[in-house]
C-alpha cells in the first residue's frame, strides 16, 4: 500500500504545482444590445481571440442584450468590479461629463471620415477621465448615421411637434424639446415593446437599431438625415486588467485593437445593408426635404452652442483639435 500511497501523494504534489500555470480568469462582459447585432458579434470575436491568444487562461463571456446589467448601469458594474469589461453607449453618460456626449451633437461628425476624426479629437480626452474613475478605454466603434423614424411623414421640425419621441441619451433628448416632441426614454431591449404599446411613435437612431428593433412593424418613415454616429466604447476595470500576466495584457491590447479595426468596417457594411432591410420590409427610406434639413441643422446649432458652454476649456480643446 506505502507504494501506492507514495504515488497519490506525488501526483497530488505535481497538480498543486502545475496549478497556477493552468489557472483561468474568467471575466464577464455586459452588453446592451441583442445577439445578432454587429457590435455584439464584434464583442464575441475580440472574446475569442483573447481566449486563443491566451490559450485559454483568459475567458470572457459576453452577456448580451442587458441580460447581466441594464444599458445605464454597465459604467458604474464595471467601475466598481462587478464586471470586469463592458460596452458602453458614451453619448448615455453626457450629463456625467459633456465629453461623452461629443458625439451625439447633431451634424458636427456626419461621416465615418468626420467621425474617425472626431474620435482621434476625443480619445485622449476619454483615457484621462475612465483613467481617473478606474477604467481604461480599450476600443470604440460607431453607430450607422442616425435618422429619423415616424408613423407619419414629415415635411419640417414642425411635423414632429407633440409626437411621442424614443431618447436614449441627453442628447436626443434635447432634439425631441427643440422640435416639439415630447421625449420618452426607452432603451434598446424595450424599444419594441415600447412602439407595440404606443408608449412611442417616433425616434432618431440608426438604420442597425431600426433592423434590430423591427421598427418596420411599427413605423412607415426613414428620413436618412445623417445626423451624427455615436460609438459605443468597450472598458476595462483597471485592476482587473492590472492582475493579468504581460502576455495576457498584450493579448486583450491587441485583440481591442484589431477589434476596433474590423468593427468600423462592419459599421459602414452595415448601414447599407440595414437601410436596404428596412425598404425591403415595407418602410420608405426617403431623404429629408431640405426645410427638414434646415430646421434639424439649426437644431445641431443650438446643441453645440450648449454643449460648448457646459464643456468648457477641455469641449474647446475637443472642438479645436477636430476642426484642426
Amino acid at each position: 500500500m506505502k507504494p501506492i500511497r507514495s504515488l497519490l501523494l506525488a501526483a497530488t504534489v505535481a497538480a498543486l504545482a502545475a496549478a497556477p500555470a493552468q489557472a483561468q480568469t474568467k471575466w464577464d462582459l455586459p452588453a446592451a444590445y441583442p445577439s445578432g447585432n454587429f457590435h455584439t458579434n464584434n464583442l464575441v470575436l475580440f472574446a475569442g481571440e483573447v481566449k486563443a491568444a491566451t490559450g485559454g487562461k483568459l475567458e470572457i463571456t459576453v452577456h448580451p442584450n442587458a441580460s447581466l446589467f441594464k444599458a445605464p448601469e454597465i459604467k458604474r458594474a464595471v467601475q466598481g468590479g462587478q464586471a470586469q469589461i463592458g460596452e458602453i453607449l458614451l453619448v448615455a453618460y453626457a450629463n456625467e461629463w459633456p465629453i461623452f456626449g461629443a458625439d451625439g451633437l447633431p451634424f458636427l461628425a456626419d461621416s465615418y471620415d468626420s467621425a474617425m476624426k472626431l474620435y482621434r479629437a476625443q480619445k485622449p480626452l476619454l483615457d484621462k477621465k475612465l483613467g481617473e474613475q478606474g477604467m481604461m478605454l480599450l476600443y470604440a466603434v460607431p453607430w450607422p448615421p442616425q435618422g429619423v423614424y415616424t408613423k407619419k411623414p414629415i415635411a419640417a421640425a414642425a411635423d414632429l411637434k407633440g409626437v411621442k419621441w424614443r431618447a436614449y441619451s441627453p442628447a436626443t433628448a434635447r432634439i425631441a424639446e427643440l422640435v416639439g416632441a415630447q421625449p420618452v426614454t426607452v432603451q434598446a431591449a424595450e424599444f419594441a415593446q415600447a412602439l407595440a404599446t404606443g408608449v412611442v411613435e417616433s425616434t432618431m437612431t440608426s438604420g442597425a437599431t431600426g433592423v434590430d428593433s423591427k421598427l418596420y412593424e411599427h413605423l412607415k418613415y426613414y428620413y436618412d438625415t445623417q445626423a451624427w454616429l455615436p460609438k459605443n466604447a468597450v472598458i476595462v476595470n483597471k485592476a482587473a486588467f492590472a492582475a493579468l500576466d504581460k502576455a495576457a495584457q498584450d493579448a486583450v491590447l491587441a485583440a481591442a485593437a484589431a477589434a476596433e479595426t474590423r468593427g468600423w468596417e462592419a459599421s459602414r457594411k452595415v448601414n447599407t445593408d440595414t437601410l436596404a432591410k428596412l425598404a425591403a420590409n415595407g418602410m420608405q427610406v426617403l431623404p429629408p426635404s431640405p426645410q427638414l434639413k434646415t430646421d434639424m441643422a439649426k437644431v445641431g446649432e443650438t446643441m453645440l452652442k450648449e454643449w460648448a458652454d457646459k464643456a468648457g476649456a477641455e469641449g474647446q480643446q475637443l472642438i479645436d483639435a477636430f476642426r484642426k
